[in-house]
């Protein structure tokens, strides 16, 4: 206990006062589940990455308030559905696409930076006498509708043939001083989601779909480096609300069919 009653008498939060332990990333070991219970939509669902880690905060000094928890951005997407020969429907990142930047947030779009404020993060106000001991974690997962008919088109008839989703995370564990704004990285985490998925829609619903490739996702690495976070992961749009959904036909130009929010 030695090293637990010596953070109490550091006045100053500093990363060598912080101590993280226990921590976990991984990924459900199950294959991506298909649903076919509509005729309009086909859904699926992704396992869940999950994350992890226990804290203990040495005590913080009067008028000072630090939150832990974890921070999430996109690096790369691709999301493609093609739909037979006429072309295919894209849900893009144009900032991330174009290399203006790096990264994107994935917050929940109210608790910026954080990826949410529930079990993400915990909050510590000064002042407190005492080393603070707590746990902080997340999930995610995708479980989005891609129409079976072309989506800029009238007709309902099924024309979807091919879903390809590749898309890239990092996830940090940060102590932040909110009143002073100071940043403490305490561990980065990397992890991707790849989908494939192989449609025939000359089938009867609920036979149309099949998983192709690997059903079993990589699981995510725990740096042993602190990877800096870019400026764009902690601030407004998320990932959501700067994604824009495209149509882009093989024989004329694309459509933009959802702008970003």
């Amino acid at each position: 206990m030695g090293c637990i009653e010596s953070l109490a008498c550091k006045a100053r939060v500093r990363r060598e006062n912080i101590v993280v332990y226990d921590v976990s990333a991984s990924i459900e070991p199950a294959a991506t589940a298909i649903e076919e219970s509509s005729p309009i939509v086909l859904r699926y669902r992704t396992p869940y990455f999950r994350a992890a880690a226990r804290v203990l905060m040495p005590p913080i000094p009067r008028r000072h308030t630090w939150v832990v928890g974890w921070i999430q951005a996109c690096n790369h997407m691709e999301f493609y559905n093609t739909y037979s020969d006429l072309g295919m429907s894209s849900w893009e990142l144009p900032d991330l696409r174009e290399g203006r930047v790096k990264a994107i947030s994935d917050s929940d779009g109210v608790s910026y930076p954080w990826y949410g404020n529930t079990t993400e993060t915990v909050t510590l106000v000064g002042p407190t006498t005492k080393v603070s001991r707590f746990s902080v974690s997340m999930n995610d997962n995708f479980y989005p509708s891609v129409t079976w008919a072309v989506p800029v088109s009238d007709s309902n008839v099924p024309l979807l043939t091919r879903i390809k989703r590749d898309q890239s995370f990092t996830t940090w564990l940060v102590a932040m001083n909110t009143t002073t704004k100071e940043k403490i990285i305490l561990q980065t985490i990397k992890w991707r989601m790849r989908v494939d998925i192989e449609v025939d829609p000359m089938q009867l619903l609920g036979q149309r779909a099949r998983l192709v490739g690997r059903t079993q996702q990589e699981q995510p690495r725990i740096l042993s480096r602190m990877e800096p976070i870019p400026p764009n992961a902690l601030v407004k749009p998320n990932a959501n609300d700067a994604q824009v959904l495209m149509w882009r036909p093989k024989r004329v130009p694309p459509l933009v069919v959802i702008p970003p929010k």
